[in-house]
């Protein structure tokens, strides 16, 4: 069920003296309120005072940071391709790599980072580049995995923008493994999924992989 988005300010002191502008964010008021009980009670539980004066306003801010942080169960990524599709003869190899993506991860709540590179071979219709961040952005901004977030991307593309194939790649370092357990700071995952002519064409998959690589630009 999506929430409801209330308006409320939050302006800092520091905003309006020295950087002279004024910050409006949108939350769920209800929400946050909800919200902050929880993390108060969290900060007592762990041992700390929720009335220490560097924690009065925590448990708001974090209500509202996971507000943030899983605001993308509030969006609907088929509607975004079917927003900006265009008809265009176009038919080779079209990628968009780097997109820096950040998520949580679903077991430990802990965050995972890093890029998304995705293609698509278009079959008679074309979409918005810009379409294709905000795809990726409104499942990684939800409790995820790794593996389920990159073949979401790749399923979300192939049903809305009908191409001749699909193509996403993550990587991605997961604070849950760095931070906490095993503590390998160096590790990074990496997740691939494939529809169409990547799937069935080795040379087109490898195509996509060279070009991912690349440092064109």
């Amino acid at each position: 069920m999506k929430k409801k988005t209330a308006q409320s300010s939050n302006v800092l002191d520091d905003d309006k003296n020295s950087r002279g502008y004024v910050k409006v964010d949108k939350y769920n008021g209800s929400l946050v309120k909800s919200l902050s009980k929880g993390y108060e009670e969290l900060l007592s539980i762990v041992g700390e005072d929720p009335q220490r004066h560097g924690l009065l306003k925590t448990p708001e801010r974090a209500a509202k940071a996971i507000q943030f942080l899983t605001h993308g169960y509030d969006i609907d990524p088929a509607a975004i391709i079917m927003s900006a599709l265009f008809k265009e003869k176009y038919s080779q190899m079209v990628i968009v790599k780097d997109i820096e993506l950040y998520s949580l991860c679903e077991h430990h709540m802990l965050p995972f980072f890093g890029k998304a590179h995705v293609a698509y071979i278009p079959n008679g219709k074309v979409v918005g580049l810009s379409k294709i961040p905000r795809v990726v952005d409104a499942f990684a901004r939800r409790l995820q995995l790794q593996e389920r977030l990159t073949d979401q991307i790749r399923d979300c593309i192939q049903e809305t923008l009908e191409p001749h194939g699909v193509a996403v790649v993550i990587e991605a370092q997961h604070l849950c493994m760095q931070m906490r357990g095993v503590q390998k700071q160096n590790s990074v995952t990496t997740t691939s999924a494939f529809t169409g002519e990547f799937l069935k064409n080795e040379k087109t998959r490898e195509e996509f992989i060279s070009l991912i690589r690349s440092r064109l630009h």
